[in-house]
């Protein structure tokens, strides 16, 4: 059995490497609970399930009574979600847990296109033995299982930017170059649909075909990538709104206008990310491979590059940003260090230094890849919103957070659409969503009164009780352990205990 397994591992290792990545995506999506950010969840999952119910929750739509006009929404990844979930509903799944393991098997599922992919690119490019390493990175570097599962634009528009790449990589094989780069810039263009940052890509290859003076491709290119982003987003709008891209120019304009709003790290934050998450110093090694690579492969090297320095510059600097260019750092890097260390007449202890290397981050690597692909990330707003399924005709809910620490709760998991009295992003204080609350008719006013944290607990009850002096204590909700810890680490991630206490007035039976 281990020869056939070795033997299958230098012939033909893809298969054994997808089996691994398959097996890695089942358990995360099994045990990988919640969401990662807060655009995972609530610009996707929580919109199509709103739609679904008839709820308009966001108020992006025509429908909705309070939207005025596009809201800077790209509308296709949470319009498929909301196909998915009407599809669903009529097969009678209507449990919020289980829906979310069908998004997270098909999430894992499609993810795999990037290794496969990512292993045929590498292989043209450099052969086999930087494609297995490749293949599998992308499998089972440990956060990768984990994101793979998750609703992040930035990772969902991966694999249609690596079926962009493969396509030019091997143009060679196609007559036509046209035909070949126009059904690449289509593939762009639907990434573009997807996470519009992504058209930095296509910008980056066509700039690199420019300066070849390769006119036929650069204008199959350009072609594709307009037609994709036109047939899709151009369409969309065009039903919705009259006019096409009238989604597109709002979140254009808006992301301008906010840039400042969000979080705004040092511009060489994404270097030491990209240095941090893929396990020093065998991370420095795929930095110096993907430079090394970069003037030998520029059709890769320049649109990845752009779209890097683009995110450096722009002041709203979220680690999640770059997550799309993490696949051909690997891919680039792991190609450049091996033509690398081919050319090195390596002596003994330096082969050692460099084995010792390579087996402490496989050693990290898989002790955090055990932890991390069973992560029920956001685990106690989750879990809150599942206990209070089972109270029906919940009006409201009350939020008395920290004014400085606003958290916001997933209706989706309540599967009901009570008015939420909070104060998330920053519109209202504590005291004025409770004056909100005690103001709202009686079909909205707040059954349950939730305590994200336990700082200043006593004060905040009171607080509520001057208002409402018939709530009681209902129950505890605890984060996870990986929750935890990185609350205590940054409390900028807001994974606090969730404190429950049910208003008597209109549930005075607890219900188990």
């Amino acid at each position: 059995m281990i020869s056939r397994i070795r033997q299958t591992w230098d012939n033909h290792p893809l298969p054994l490497i997808l089996v691994m990545a398959a097996v890695c995506r089942l358990v995360a999506a099994i045990f990988a609970r919640g969401w990662g950010m807060f655009d995972d969840h609530f610009l996707v999952i929580e919109s199509a399930q709103s739609w679904v119910d008839h709820a308009q929750a966001n108020q992006w739509l025509p429908s909705g009574l309070a939207n005025h006009g596009p809201t800077g929404h790209l509308l296709l990844y949470p319009g498929l979600h909301y196909l998915l979930f009407s599809f669903l509903k009529l097969l009678g799944l209507t449990d919020p847990q289980g829906k979310m393991i069908v998004v997270r098997l098909l999430h894992g599922a499609y993810s795999l296109l990037t290794i496969i992919l990512g292993y045929r690119i590498a292989e043209k490019l450099d052969g086999r033995s930087s494609a297995r390493l490749c293949a599998l990175l992308l499998a089972i570097l440990w956060f990768m299982p984990w994101l793979s599962v998750r609703n992040l634009v930035e990772a969902v528009c991966v694999p249609c930017l690596m079926a962009g790449f493969w396509i030019m990589v091997r143009k060679e094989e196609h007559r036509y170059e046209f035909q070949a780069f126009l059904f690449s810039g289509l593939l762009f263009g639907l990434a573009a649909d997807i996470r519009l940052q992504s058209i930095l890509f296509p910008v980056g290859a066509g700039v690199v075909l420019l300066l070849s003076r390769r006119w036929v491709p650069l204008l199959g290119l350009a072609t594709g990538t307009v037609a994709g982003i036109f047939l899709v987003l151009g369409i969309i709008d065009l039903a919705l709104w009259g006019t096409p891209f009238a989604e597109l120019f709002e979140y254009i304009s808006l992301n301008i206008a906010d840039k400042e709003c969000f979080t705004t790290f040092p511009w060489y934050n994404y270097l030491a990310l990209l240095a941090g998450i893929l396990i020093p110093p065998v991370s420095l090694f795929f930095l110096f491979g993907a430079v090394k690579s970069g003037a030998r492969y520029p059709l890769i090297s320049i649109p990845a590059l752009l779209f890097l320095v683009f995110h450096m510059i722009f002041v709203n600097r979220q680690e999640r940003f770059i997550l799309p260019v993490i696949p051909f750092v690997i891919l680039l890097g792991v190609i450049g260090w091996n033509r690398f260390i081919r050319q090195l007449r390596l002596r003994t202890i330096q082969r050692k230094v460099l084995q010792g290397c390579w087996i402490f981050f496989w050693m990290i690597n898989l002790l955090l890849l055990a932890v991390a692909t069973v992560n029920y990330s956001k685990r106690s707003r989750a879990e809150t919103m599942c206990y209070l399924a089972k109270y029906a005709g919940i009006g409201g809910i009350l939020v008395a957070d920290e004014d400085d620490a606003p958290e916001l709760f997933p209706r989706f998991y309540l599967g009901q659409w009570p008015v939420m009295f909070d104060t998330f992003s920053g519109r209202d204080s504590l005291e004025g969503a409770i004056s909100r609350a005690r103001q709202a008719p009686e079909n909205d006013r707040p059954g349950f009164i939730l305590f994200p944290g336990n700082e200043r607990l006593p004060e905040r009850v009171a607080k509520i009780r001057e208002s409402f002096p018939g709530i009681v204590y209902e129950t505890t909700i605890e984060p996870g352990l990986i929750d935890q810890v990185l609350h205590r680490l940054n409390p900028i991630n807001q994974n606090n205990v969730i404190i429950i206490y049910r208003n008597t007035d209109l549930f005075p039976v607890r219900r188990d």
